[in-house]
């Protein structure tokens, strides 16, 4: 097995559960009290009631009818139900639901009822349920971090329906011979249509069912990634809107992971090209931990892509938002936790000029937050190993810090990154600290002198306006 299917077997996330909880988190108190709100595009134009003519269990029946009933039972269940009307058709929802269970259990444990008829109508059936035009967003400028999500209403349904598909996907009699006939590129690009679902609960299996077919089927692997990379390049250079971007990262990590070394060309574009430029959208706090991950199996796969990560990273760097400044030294702290001691002083410079601006900043989280890499054990033996070039950029801010700082915390943290530094190189740090004094008396001097010169020129006005008003004689 080559290395790219065998990490996509270690790191499969398990299929979720049929009764998995919604763990879509709050972010807001302004809207806590909103009822969710449900859509479905899946209805009828007819209004008649639909009757669908009830099949005997499956284990009622001998063996060898078993086939020929897995495939009635599925092209029953190519039926789709109106679930915004919650009164129509109560009784027939619930034989198809009970109708779908049974097939849930039946693909998890039977044997022998994988013909090769039955594929196109597993695909059929899964196709008729899923693939849909989404509901529109109940607010024109939906906010994930904000709104509440449009809950999928034809869910008691379309959640079997998923989890069938998964366990299909994974039954030992799969062959993805036969499959690949119907599981095709087509097939593939609605699937990710359907990732920018606002249903979580939806995107989470999504997420399995891509990834078992990008495990499964070897010849639609680079069609998968350049599909992601379409999207994710519309995402950040048109709509800034997607709601499934996190999951696929999430995919895109595993993946990542089984990549063949050397990395190939396309691979370390779509790094520069699509993975860096994600970290301009402004809702990144939605993805920032998939993409950080990302980054760093990037980067533990090839260090010598390192450099142009961080100065990527340093040319976006969010000039007025501090939460982003945060997420920011958050990704670049778990790059210094692997990068190599060689990578390290290609980069040091203008890392640590932009951590000491970040040190320098009136908002404490981003200065807090920039402190803490001297906590970082790793950090702190690469930092000391090129202290002659780290001290002198960091110096004159952290002694102004120690200072003049508002919070006391901050300045705290200052006092220790100071005495580190007087530990590491005394030599140096004394050398660094006659000279900034001498700097800063020579400021204040010039300062004074600025300071007189003003004061001379307004007396000079005074006298001037005085002697105008005849006060003064000339």
């Amino acid at each position: 097995m080559c290395n790219e299917s065998r990490a996509m077997s270690s790191a499969a996330t398990t299929s979720p559960s049929v009764d998995k909880v919604d763990g879509f988190s709050r972010k807001s108190v302004r809207k806590a009290k909103q009822k969710r709100s449900q859509s479905s595009s899946q209805f009828r134009a007819q209004g008649k009631p639909i009757e669908l003519t009830p099949l005997p269990l499956l284990k009622d029946v001998p063996a060898p009818e078993q086939p020929e009933l897995f495939l009635k039972k599925l092209q029953q269940c190519c039926t789709v139900f109106d679930f915004i009307d919650t009164l129509s058709d109560l009784k027939m929802k619930e034989y198809k639901r009970s109708t779908l269970n049974e097939l849930v259990d039946y693909v998890t444990v039977s044997r022998g009822y994988l013909t090769e008829q039955a594929y196109p109508e597993v695909v059929k059936m899964v196709s008729h349920n899923i693939f849909r035009t989404l509901p529109p967003s109940d607010s024109n400028e939906f906010d994930p971090e904000e709104d509440e999500p449009t809950l999928e209403a034809s869910w008691p349904h379309l959640q079997l329906v998923y989890e069938f598909f998964i366990r299909f996907l994974e039954s030992q009699e799969f062959q993805p011979s036969i499959a690949k006939k119907y599981i095709d590129q087509k097939f593939v690009l609605q699937l990710l249509e359907l990732f920018d679902s606002e249903d979580p609960r939806e995107r989470d299996y999504l997420k399995t069912v891509l990834h078992r077919i990008y495990g499964k089927f070897l010849g639609l692997r680079a069609f998968i990634r350049k599909q992601i990379n379409n999207i994710f390049l519309r995402f950040v250079y048109e709509t800034e809107h997607f709601n499934g971007v996190a999951e696929l990262l999430e995919i895109l990590g595993s993946i990542i992971n089984g990549f063949a070394l050397p990395l190939k060309a396309e691979h370390k574009q779509f790094l520069v090209k699509v993975l860096i430029p994600l970290h301009t959208v402004r809702s990144l706090s939605l993805f920032h931990a998939q993409l950080a991950y990302c980054i760093v199996q990037f980067l533990e796969k090839d260090p010598t892509l390192t450099e142009p990560v961080i100065r990527g990273l340093l040319k976006f760097w969010p000039k007025t938002c501090s939460q982003k400044e945060v997420m920011f030294l958050g990704e670049l702290e778990e790059i210094l936790d692997v990068i190599e001691p060689t990578q390290f002083v290609k980069i040091q410079e203008p890392l640590f000029k932009q951590i000491s601006r970040c040190v320098s900043s009136p908002h404490f989280q981003v200065a807090e937050r920039a402190l803490y890499y001297w906590n970082n054990e790793y950090i702190m033996s690469l930092i000391e190993e090129n202290s002659s070039v780290i001290l002198p950029i960091m110096f004159s801010s952290l002694y102004r810090i120690s200072k003049e700082h508002w919070n006391p915390a901050i300045v705290a943290l200052v006092y220790n990154v100071l005495k580190a530094f007087m530990e590491m190189n005394s030599t140096l740090f004394d050398e660094l600290t006659a000279t900034y004094k001498s700097d800063r008396q020579r400021e204040k001097k010039k300062e004074k002198e600025r300071e007189d010169l003003w004061k001379k020129l307004e007396d000079l006005e005074l006298k001037r306006g005085l002697r105008n008003d005849g006060i003064i004689p000339t």
